[in-house]
């Protein structure tokens, strides 16, 4: 398996920590020395290792901004 390299760029906000320290985050980081993209994922203390989680386009993060903007009045 080829190495991932990161680079996190920005961070936005924390969502929730767990008692072992892990953050789920959303960042603005560059994957492999790509153009950064907004990411929403789970990070150890230290960012030495990470979770599965999502990496959006602008585009994409405004669509869901207006999803989950619907679904919160809907609920």
């Amino acid at each position: 398996m080829a190495d991932i390299s990161y680079n996190i760029e920005k961070t936005f906000g924390v969502l929730s920590e767990e008692k072992s320290g892990w953050k789920k985050e959303v960042n603005f980081v560059s994957w492999n020395n790509r153009n950064p993209k907004i990411d929403i994922r789970d990070w150890s203390p230290g960012h030495e290792k990470m979770g599965k989680g999502v990496t959006l386009s602008k585009e994409e993060a405004v669509k869901l901004v207006e999803i989950l903007a619907a679904a919160i009045d809907a609920c």
